[in-house]
């Protein structure tokens, strides 16, 4: 009889799996309309619908450092219809908050990077410094009177700031937005003094001449944004921190849907309109298998408890 049960259980999982998805998925998102996860995400989207054939529902959730968003898909049922689409802030986050009401490693299954950019060092164009040296002899100058925007508490380039911070020696008061748009909004508009922010997000305003970009926070100068140094060009080492955007599953989704997404992601990053616009944005496909994406979010659970502790950064 046990057995019986047992090869029920397992041919209801593959028929299940089979099916997948025979209604349509949410893709929940913890940032606000108009930033690179958000813009990364719906060009996902309408791939994964095309290629599985339901829609993939974008549902914004910002919040608490994409913790609203995180701990709603960690308690959602494992059936691939409610799914995560999140950056590094997910691993940050199991660092920077003291409690949290789920664990990234426990109640999460990677299933595949979609896409990765480095962050950038921008400021209003209205500001008066033109590189990165003007800006630390500033910020020497005066400590705490300087402020910098970010995505939100956790965020990568929340702790990219806090890592020039502590690169060089500097006090710069953080304020922290709900997601890319409305911090770049609020420096934008001179605000504040200057963000570090993903390539998708910053591009079209560097281009217009609202945003002046001082350096990459990557080992090589990105192809969008030619004339911006690296960080250590500039003159400061140590501050590499890339974004990257993956989809996650709740944990316990069975394996073959799982595979199923995945293969769905690998095909929209070979799909050449996507790879066009992803480039363009200066971010780069790539399309990884469950088991990549899995040992690369564990190492980024260490790397950035290691940046967190360093740094200092906290929850505020």
């Amino acid at each position: 009889m046990r057995a019986l049960l047992l090869a029920l259980l397992l041919s209801a999982t593959t028929l299940c799996a089979q099916t997948y998805p025979a209604k349509p998925v949410r893709l929940v998102i913890g940032f606000p309309p108009g930033g690179g996860v958000d813009i990364n995400a719906r060009l996902l989207a309408p791939k994964l619908a095309e290629y599985l054939g339901q829609p993939f529902v974008i549902d914004n959730r910002p919040g608490a450092g994409t913790n609203i968003a995180n701990e709603l898909v960690a308690k959602s049922a494992p059936d691939g219809y409610t799914l995560l689409f999140n950056t590094a802030a997910l691993a940050i986050n199991m660092s920077l908050y003291p409690k949290l009401p789920f664990d990234a490693l426990r109640d999460f299954v990677p299933v595949s990077m979609f896409s990765e950019s480095p962050n950038v060092l921008v400021v209003p164009a209205i500001h008066p410094v033109k590189s990165v040296r003007e800006l630390i002899a500033q910020a020497k100058a005066a400590p705490g009177k300087l402020n910098y925007s970010s995505a939100g508490v956790g965020t990568t380039q929340h702790l990219a700031a806090e890592l020039l911070k502590l690169c060089t020696r500097t006090f710069i008061v953080h304020i922290p937005y709900r997601g890319s748009a409305p911090s770049l909004t609020a420096l934008i508009a001179g605000e504040v003094d200057l963000s570090f922010a993903n390539v998708p997000a910053i591009h079209a305003h560097v281009q217009s001449g609202r945003l002046r970009a001082l350096a990459v926070a990557a080992p090589k100068r990105d192809p969008q944004l030619p004339e911006a140094p690296t960080m250590k060009e500039a003159g400061v080492e140590g501050v590499e921190v890339a974004v990257w955007y993956g989809l996650f599953a709740p944990a316990g989704t069975p394996r073959e849907i799982v595979q199923q997404l995945a293969v769905a992601v690998q095909r929209a990053t070979k799909d050449p309109g996507t790879r066009k616009r992803l480039l363009e944005q200066g971010a780069e496909p790539i399309g990884s298998t469950p088991e990549q994406f899995a040992k690369l979010f564990r190492e980024e659970l260490a790397r950035w408890a290691e940046v967190v502790k360093v740094s200092g950064a906290r929850a505020e």
